[in-house]
């Protein structure tokens, strides 16, 4: 393999203060949000429903991303150069593609959730409760195994004469396309086609429901239901609540995180791209941004946003009763590997 050949350019000055001054904020705001979602779920953790056992482990990959992701980015502007043995490269290099493989496959395996709950309950009621959540442990190891190539690609190189830094070495020229391609397809475009799939089929679902209510009146008896229809009869407003919250994380997830691939993508596979400008740079961060966008999500729908915060930040005990909740026959099935929460996606 044939190393790749690096130059000692000068940065740009107020491009680096703007993006030291976005990833400050990113970090701060991430940071405040996640852990306290965290540590409210986890003062709860003994009346985990599935759906916060998810969002749970979603707060976990959103502080992965803003301690392993923003923060090593933010102090990498800081000084310039990578600052830091060739292992302390490779591991941060690492656990940054481990926060955004975490994230994305929570956020499937929280939407096929939602598809089972919703598109075939008996399924999801005739399961029994399990000391380990597989969907949550599958996700883990995917991001964890997924994420293995930046620790081989990523090494603390001389850049220039004196001049070392944290580095990719690429086979050229189509190391660096292949690289950006599949990260691409495996963290962005097969999971926004699996949860687009599935949300596709929950809407369905829940119109079919909402048309039953409307219509099925007083004729119970005339015709049988088919069994999909009958499947979503019952459903109830704390369930289509929760696929409200699902579809609204997945679109912020599209948001941000498009842009981010987009550029990526341009940068690799054109010579001339212009990757060092402000829009390449502006575009790029607001990928961190997501993970400032799904505590929100989370605590606008529960309806307790400013007194969860408050309730927080004086330590109180929260009420014992909740706006997000999920039916009986789901709230207890799953129990988790990090005791984490599943509802919202």
């Amino acid at each position: 393999a044939a190393n790749a050949v690096f130059g000692d350019e000068p940065r740009d000055e107020r491009l680096a203060q703007v993006e030291i001054a976005l990833l400050s904020i990113i970090f701060i705001t991430a940071g405040f949000l996640n852990f306290g979602l965290l540590l409210a779920l986890w003062k709860r953790r003994k009346q985990l429903s599935r759906m916060r056992v998810f969002v749970f482990h979603l707060c976990v990959a959103d502080l992965v991303v803003t301690f392993f992701q923003v923060c090593p980015q933010l102090m990498w502007d800081i000084t310039d150069r990578f600052v830091g043995p060739d292992i302390l490269c490779r591991a941060v290099k690492y656990l940054q593609v481990v926060g955004m493989f975490a994230s994305t496959y929570m956020i499937v395996v929280m939407t096929l959730d939602r598809y089972q709950a919703i598109c075939n309950p008996m399924v999801t009621f005739q399961r029994r409760r399990a000391r380990w959540n597989g969907p949550v442990c599958a996700a883990w190891c995917v991001s964890l195994v997924g994420s293995l190539p930046q620790a081989f690609i990523f090494s603390r190189i001389e850049v220039a004469p004196g001049v070392y830094d944290c580095w990719a070495q690429f086979i050229k020229p189509w190391g660096s396309r292949a690289y950006v391609t599949w990260t691409t397809l495996v963290i962005f475009i097969l999971p926004t086609v699996t949860i687009i799939a599935c949300q596709v089929r929950i809407c369905r679902a829940v119109h079919i429901n909402l048309h039953m209510k409307t219509h099925h009146v007083g004729d119970a008896g005339s015709k049988s239901l088919s069994s999909r229809a009958s499947s979503v009869a019952g459903m109830s407003k704390a369930r289509v609540k929760t696929v409200k919250m699902t579809v609204v994380i997945v679109l912020a997830y599209i948001v941000c995180w498009t842009p981010f691939f987009t550029v990526q993508l341009w940068s690799v596979w054109d010579a001339e791209a212009p990757s060092q400008s402000a829009t390449f740079t502006v575009l790029m961060l607001l990928a961190s941004l997501n993970s400032c966008v799904n505590p929100c999500i989370y605590l606008l729908f529960s309806n307790k946003l400013p007194k969860r915060l408050v309730s927080l930040m004086c330590m109180a005990h929260p009420d014992g009763k909740e706006s997000m909740q999920e039916e009986p026959t789901t709230a207890s099935s799953l129990y988790i590997s990090l005791k984490s929460l599943s509802d919202c996606r």
